[in-house]
This record gives C-alpha cells, structure tokens and sequence, in this order.
C-alpha cells in the first residue's frame, strides 16, 4: 500500500464513486440520482484537500479528505450545483446542503470524510490514512484533530474511538432525518 497526496490521475471516477458509495446514502435525496451525484462530485473534487491510499498497481484503495479555508475535497458551490442539477435543482439542493456544512476552525485540522474500497476493507488501509491525516494536522500546526461521525457508521465511529479519538458534541437532525437517513452526528476530536 502506499499513501500519498491527492487523487492519481485517471482515478477521478473511481474516487467520486467510492465517495458516493461511501456517503451517498445520506446524500441520495438531496444529491441523486446517483449518474448526476458522480458528474457532480468529480466536477468539483480537489485532490489538494486529499490524501489517498493505492495499491502498488496504483488501484485507489480509499481517501481521506479534510478542510481549510482553502476549499475542501468535495466543496463546489451554486454554479457547479446549476451545472449539473440545472437553476431548480440547485435551488433547493443548495438549502439543504448548507444544512450539513462544517465551518472551519483556527483551532482544529478539520477532516472531510474518509472511505475505503469495500474489497479493500479490514486491510489497515482506514487506519494507515487516518494516522496520515493525523500528521497532515501536526505539520500544519494544528493542536487537535475534529470529525463528524453519524449514527448510522458504528464501523467508523469504532474506528475512530480506537485511535484515541473523544466525544466533543452530539447534533440531532430532528425532522431532517428524515431527508439524510441518520438522527444524530458526533463531533470528535484527538489531540495530535
């Protein structure tokens, strides 16, 4: 396995595929359908904000992403929703995605969603990138690392709870749950 910054070229369609495998089933309402949610998140993806783990054929294993002030890994904004989803469409999209937007923080290296290849899973190859992510945070100077961790990803939340990682705060989505497909999502922070 080799761990390294970005998105290989000619990996795009692969990563924004294993990002909707892994996120797409709170994003399938407001994202979908599934062919306008791949030409949409690899439209805007932005492999300065990832760091990704290959196999040494150089077949995409998993990513790890984060965010700055700078942008994030799957960012975009009004005009590249109306690009794919058309004015309607982004309308109505853009309301709801600013719903699940995280602001950035002087204080916390703020990761951005972390998935694995589902044949690649039980390798090491979560652990290696979020260690990798870890130190991403350190060399940038940041004290502590912060994620979210929804309800319905026990997997991760493990995960995440064996590196050391600390509950900070719950937010329950209420009625929204209903559109997203989880109640709740904990923040969690390690400090680096």
């Amino acid at each position: 396995m080799r761990i390294q910054s970005g998105i290989p070229n000619g990996t795009e369609a692969h990563a924004a595929a294993l990002y909707w495998d892994a996120f797409g089933h709170k994003l399938g309402m407001t994202m979908g359908p599934r062919d306008k949610a791949l030409r949409f998140i690899q439209r805007v993806m932005d492999p300065n904000h990832a760091i990704c783990a290959t196999n040494d054929d150089g077949q995409l294993l998993g990513v790890v992403g984060f965010k700055t002030y700078d942008g994030a890994f799957v960012g975009g904004d009004y005009s590249d929703l109306v690009a794919i989803y058309g004015h309607i469409g982004a309308i109505w999209r853009a309301g709801l995605l600013a719903l699940l937007d995280r602001d950035v923080e002087n204080k916390r290296f703020l990761m951005d969603g972390i998935f694995v290849d589902a044949a690649a899973r039980g390798q090491g190859i979560g652990s290696a990138l979020l260690h990798t992510i870890m130190q991403e945070g350190r060399d940038r100077g940041y004290p502590e690392l912060r994620l979210d961790v929804i309800d319905t990803n026990p997997r991760a939340k493990s995960l995440y709870e064996r590196h050391g990682f600390t509950k900070l705060k719950t937010s329950h989505l209420g009625p929204l749950r209903h559109i997203f497909k989880f109640r709740s999502a904990t923040t969690m922070i390690k400090a680096l």
